[in-house]
């Protein structure tokens, strides 16, 4: 179950994640396509991504949302595979741009 505060971890990369936002407390955060597991679980030995990405993996400090902005997690490990929910690759979250000042 996710819920905002959870973190887990990929069990085959370094990527650890922290939860914001989750509006389907029953979607599925996977790292490379392999499903990610709490802080506790051991990782798998000699496992490999099943996803092969063009993209970067997860780099720390920034925050990932998905299409609908429902799901958000924040990157606190950074590791070498793309994140995603319920099968929906997960974007960097972009800043808000501050109004201009006169």
């Amino acid at each position: 179950m996710l819920k905002a505060g959870t973190r887990a971890k990929c069990a085959v990369c370094d990527t650890e994640v922290m939860v914001i936002r989750a509006a389907g407390a029953q979607a599925s955060l996977a790292c490379g396509g392999v499903a990610m597991v709490p802080m506790d679980a051991p990782k798998t030995a000699g496992a490999t991504h099943a996803e092969s990405s063009a993209s970067p993996g997860g780099l720390v400090g920034k925050r990932y949302v998905n299409s609908t902005d429902t799901f958000e997690v924040l990157c606190t490990k950074s590791g070498s595979a793309a994140l995603s929910v319920d099968a929906e690759a997960l974007s960097v979250k972009q800043s808000k741009a501050l109004p201009s000042s006169d």
